[in-house]
């Protein structure tokens, strides 16, 4: 599994703080039969304490994952609350 961390600063540079989260993207290949696939997920660390929260294979579209990062840094989502608000949005 690769794990693509965000740069929120160049991804959000009107944003003076960028919160005490950092994302990023994990990418795992799947294989479905004779094919195999990418498939994407998320993980939230906590700069403060450390604490991280990894919910692999979410979807294999990158609009969407692209679309649920964007509505996990918008919101601040920190590890907690990582898993309720992808059960939601799913």
């Amino acid at each position: 599994m690769r794990e693509l961390k965000l740069d929120l600063f160049s991804l959000y540079p009107d944003r003076k703080d960028t919160g005490p989260y950092d994302y990023s993207i994990l990418v795992d290949e799947v294989n479905v039969g004779a094919f195999s696939c990418e498939s994407y997920g998320a993980a939230v660390v906590s700069r403060l304490t450390g604490e991280r929260s990894d919910v692999p294979n979410i979807t294999i579209s990158v609009p969407r994952i692209d679309a649920l990062m964007e509505l996990l840094v918008r919101n601040q989502v920190g590890p907690i609350h990582l898993r309720d608000v992808i059960d939601d949005w799913l």
